[in-house]
């Protein structure tokens, strides 16, 4: 009997202790900054909203914000916003068709992605067929193009023709591979992503853990770095634990999140330049960076309490920046590489810039989303 006590009473601090882990990472938040008020207000704000171009097709940062919608409407149970967010695809199909983008490079590759979310939130064909195009010719070489000699080299090692060693880029490939190994279940894709992953981190990611915006260009800038801790966070969630590049991946991770630690500001931003004190606070950067630390943290990625306060203080910092329409505040516009410290501190600051929409919606599904910790995580 005695036995049986010490047992069942282990049994019970056990079931504390995971629901004292599940507290951490539920508790609710104040109406202002409850992830299902502040998601409703952002997501119906982009179902509103017109196109938003990047030359004569959509931007990517429209496709991020919508696969962002979805996968919100989703975990919400939002239904009404999902079928709206369904309808304004429909005419791709007709009218807007001329606004679809060709496969020519990642920003417009990505694209697909959002074709795939379609797919698996309402299992229609038509979607999962035009998706699988995007993410095979990510690695098709087109018929007759002539590669540099560069590119030329990535494309015998296996890496995309689409591999330029921008930090973007590993949202841009990832998310697009990714997406089609969850809508498939096709190793391939994942396989991709995770070898192009590595070698963008083997190239870019400096000591402390953060990544120039390209090699050439010896920078911290803030969303850029956003961009890589995304793709990281995107594919770490679907990557099978058996994968041999996920040590690697999960390293450049963490080391990563450990750095941003250090350079959060007091108010719980991070500034355009991460490593910059006096740069301006920016939000896509933030939001990036808080969607990142929140996945960490419910998939045991992140296992010390300082990265939930971290996440916190983020979000509730980002929430801040909202303003009373449903508009992203601060938000750095559209940004090309440049070896020009000064020309990354000059960058316009925005308000309703899709950038910053984004990952808004990130951090409220990432805040929804079940804990999903394996009893081997890492």
């Amino acid at each position: 009997m005695k036995r049986f006590l010490n047992f069942y009473g282990l049994l019970i601090i056990f079931a504390l202790m995971q629901n004292s882990v599940m507290a951490q990472t539920t508790e609710k938040f104040p109406a202002k900054y409850d992830p299902t008020n502040v998601g409703n207000k952002v997501g119906n704000r982009f179902v509103e909203s017109a196109h938003v171009l990047y030359g004569k097709s959509i931007a990517y940062s429209e496709v991020c914000t919508w696969y962002g919608a979805l996968k919100f409407a989703e975990l919400s149970g939002n239904t009404a916003m999902k079928d709206k967010l369904v309808a304004k695809y429909q005419p791709f199909y007709a009218e807007d068709k001329k606004l679809i983008p060709l496969y020519d490079n990642v920003d417009h590759s990505v694209f697909g992605a959002l074709i795939l979310e379609l797919y698996m939130q309402t299992k229609e064909e038509k979607y999962l067929n035009k998706g699988k195009v995007f993410a095979y010719n990510q690695w098709a070489v087109p018929a007759g193009m002539k590669l540099t000699d560069t590119v030329s080299n990535y494309v015998k090692l296996g890496h995309s023709w689409q591999t330029r060693l921008w930090i973007d880029d590993m949202y841009m490939i990832t998310m697009l591979q990714v997406q089609a190994y969850r809508a498939t279940g096709n190793p391939v894709y994942i396989n991709r992503a995770a070898k192009e992953m590595v070698f963008y981190l083997d190239e870019l990611q400096q000591k402390n853990g953060l990544f120039y915006h390209a090699p050439d260009v010896p920078f911290y800038w803030g969303r850029g770095n956003g961009w890589m801790a995304a793709g990281m966070t995107e594919l770490l969630k679907s990557l099978p634990l058996s994968n041999p590049e996920r040590p690697a991946i999960l390293k450049g991770y963490q080391t990563m999140m450990k750095s941003l630690l250090k350079y959060q500001s007091a108010n719980g931003m991070w500034g355009q330049l991460i490593d910059d004190s006096n740069s301006w606070a920016e939000s896509s950067s933030t939001g990036m960076f808080a969607y990142a630390m929140i996945t960490g943290v419910k998939n045991g990625w992140l296992k010390d309490p300082k990265y939930l306060l971290s996440a916190k203080n983020g979000w509730t910092a980002l929430v801040d920046q909202i303003d009373a329409k449903g508009d992203v505040m601060n938000v750095c516009e559209g940004t090309n590489k440049k070896n020009d410290k000064q020309y990354y501190l000059d960058r316009k600051r925005n308000t309703g810039d899709l950038h910053g929409q984004a990952p808004v919606l990130w951090c409220a599904f990432a805040w929804l989303e079940k804990d999903n910790i394996p009893v081997n995580a890492k």
